[in-house]
């Protein structure tokens, strides 16, 4: 295919490949945002959030694609008056012909999604899916050379989370630390340390605090979440090391996923991570 020939909707498959939009959870509104899928693609910024500064950015590049881990558009709209950012952004975007998508928890809940790309950044072995998704997922297939069809399962491996193995043992701080500069994290909080070595990791990117009961049943060390509530902190008790990190700082990692899906599948094709940060947690 050539890049003249390349079309908005061809850029998104391969993006649902890695994560089916089938495996979005109840709650989510993960897919085309706004936007004509079957124009001809000019390029493709990526980001975490979709904000006004993104949208800019786009249109001054020339993109007609805008790729986000979080949707725009959460809750239904019964206007569009401008009066918010969301508002804004979905203006701005039909007036240039932009295409905004969103790969959130059909992302998170993915093989090879945002927790098997923080389990690489730390080095963690034998990774395994945290909470297996509940649903089945099932297809008809065409046994070979019959005319019998049998339902087959697909997508196993979705689920929320990742638990896996640290190369050697490590102490408590020094991990901390690790975890700190990895992250690129102003400011990182933690449960209480016990002065013991940490081996078994569990990781949930983002608001995953839902998922420490899991991390402790399974016997991990440590877990590492976005998001947790100050009763958290408490509960966790001498049980399990508590490391929130910050809900962006989980996730950002999400452009360099897109990126690499799509620079692979179309190695010419104009494709950039946004410039801006969208965080809107500060420190000081």
């Amino acid at each position: 295919m050539t890049k003249d020939m390349l079309r908005i909707k061809d850029v998104l498959n391969e993006i649902e490949k890695l994560a089916p939009p089938a495996t979005q959870e109840d709650f989510d509104n993960a897919g085309v945002q706004a936007g004509n899928v079957n124009q001809t693609a000019t390029g493709a910024l990526l980001c975490l959030d979709i904000t006004e500064a993104v949208v800019e950015e786009a249109i001054e590049l020339g993109y007609n694609l805008v790729i986000a881990h979080h949707p725009l558009i959460f809750k239904p709209l019964k206007s569009l008056t401008g009066s918010t950012y969301i508002e804004r952004c979905l203006i701005k975007a039909c007036k240039h012909d932009l295409v905004i998508y969103a790969a959130h928890t059909n992302l998170d809940n993915a093989v090879g999604g945002v927790n098997y790309k923080l389990a690489a950044l730390l080095g963690l072995q034998n990774v395994r899916i945290l909470h297996q998704q509940k649903e089945n997922f099932l297809k008809l297939v065409k046994a070979p050379d019959s005319d019998l069809f049998s339902l087959e399962n697909t997508w196993k491996q979705t689920g929320s989370g990742i638990i896996g193995e640290l190369l050697r043992e490590e102490d408590e701080l020094f991990f901390l630390q690790r975890v700190k500069a990895i992250l690129s994290v102003d400011c990182i909080r933690h449960s209480q340390l016990k002065g013991k070595k940490v081996h078994e990791i569990a990781v949930c990117g983002g608001n995953g605090a839902f998922m420490l009961p899991e991390a402790i049943a399974r016997g991990a060390n440590v877990f590492i979440t976005g998001e947790a509530k100050y009763n958290d902190f408490y509960d966790v008790e001498d049980k399990i090391l508590l490391i929130v990190a910050g809900h962006y700082e989980t996730e950002v990692c999400t452009k360099d996923i897109f990126f690499d899906v799509i620079s692979e599948k179309f190695p010419t094709f104009a494709v950039q991570i946004t410039n801006s940060n969208s965080n809107p947690v500060k420190y000081l």
